[in-house]
């Protein structure tokens, strides 16, 4: 029952999600805190002033993460919509978004995964919009140039440089090399004009310390974390379940689809490497590798043939995340 009205296609999903996450925050809205920052993370060119302007305000950066994580989900469903990811028209990756993102308690608040996660899913949306274009130069720029302000936000999405580049090679009909010379570019634009200002302003040796201590501070916020251990465990279990679907699903599959998908798994796959070889990667990539992963559990979800454990596990699903917000009360 539950699963029928969150996967049906009715613009009242919208209502849904709003409602899942205003009851998926109330513990971070009745309780505000400020997320703990390591040095140099809340100092991206971009999320500065931000922080600046709302980083005294705890109530002030929960209700911002809400509405962004809103403004994600949104997204996620129109981006779905418009490149028909999964064959039946559906509505679930929002409201499952929002489920998904309300397990990570600890990112309810002001964070600069949320406002770079928004320029990636743009960028997404160019990247996508190159299938079958025999010149997708504009669209390609465009991929790059929002990726490229995406990380500025938050460093860390410079790992999904290279996924954009092979989806590019993946999607498009024109594999010559002008077309990825024009995605980079359009990556180092942002770059070279935060550069450009940082040397104006005095500030370029201060710029390149953010941009170390991105890269090289260490940060772990799962070790002490039990719940969320065991919550990214359930997460991994419908990850396998839902690739093992792809995989028998391949064949049946259009074109489009199947390289739609291919690309999300490098997305998935670059996101996770973040993990291993760049010490401050921690719960909040998380919000990144989830995009990936919701559009794969909604076509497992969509597609599963007994009623009964689809209804189980989305069911498990919400008790997990409810259970979550119990512990952060």
């Amino acid at each position: 029952m539950i699963l029928r009205i969150l996967k049906s296609n009715q613009p009242f999903n919208y209502l849904l999600v709003v409602l899942f996450g205003i009851l998926l925050w109330s513990a971070s809205l009745n309780k505000p805190q400020t997320y703990s920052f390591y040095p140099g993370e809340e100092k991206n060119i971009l999320f500065s002033p931000i922080n600046n302007l709302l980083g005294n305000s705890p109530l002030t950066g929960v209700i911002v993460s809400l509405v962004l994580v809103f403004v994600l989900a949104v997204l996620m469903q129109q981006i779905s919509s418009q490149f028909s990811f999964i064959r039946i028209r559906t509505m679930l990756p929002a409201p499952l978004f929002m489920l998904m993102i309300g397990g990570f308690t600890g990112m309810h608040t002001l964070h600069p995964v949320y406002f770079g996660a928004v320029f990636f899913l743009l960028g997404s949306y160019r990247l996508f919009s190159t299938f079958d274009q025999t010149k997708p130069y504009s669209a390609s720029f465009d991929s790059g140039l929002l990726l490229g302000i995406a990380s500025l936000f938050y460093f860390n999405m410079i790992l999904l440089s290279p996924a954009f580049l092979f989806g590019i090679a993946i999607l498009g009909r024109d594999n010559r090399w002008r077309v990825f010379v024009i995605q980079f570019i359009g990556f180092l634009l942002p770059f070279i004009f935060a550069l450009s200002y940082a040397i104006f302003t005095e500030q370029f040796l201060e710029l390149l310390k953010i941009f170390e201590q991105n890269i090289l501070t260490p940060n772990n916020h799962f070790k002490s974390n039990l719940y969320l251990q065991i919550y990214l465990g359930f997460l991994i279990l419908l990850t396998i379940v839902g690739s093992i679907k792809i995989i028998q699903q391949y064949d049946t599959k259009k074109v489009s689809s199947r390289k739609y998908f291919t690309v999300f798994f490098l997305i998935f796959i670059f996101s996770m490497l973040g993990f291993i070889f760049i010490p401050p990667t921690s719960q909040e990539m998380l919000v990144i590798t989830s995009i990936p992963v919701c559009y794969l559990v909604s076509n497992f979800l969509v597609f599963m043939k007994s009623r009964f454990w689809s209804e189980l596990i989305i069911t498990v699903l919400i008790a997990v995340v409810a259970f979550l917000q119990f512990l952060a009360f």
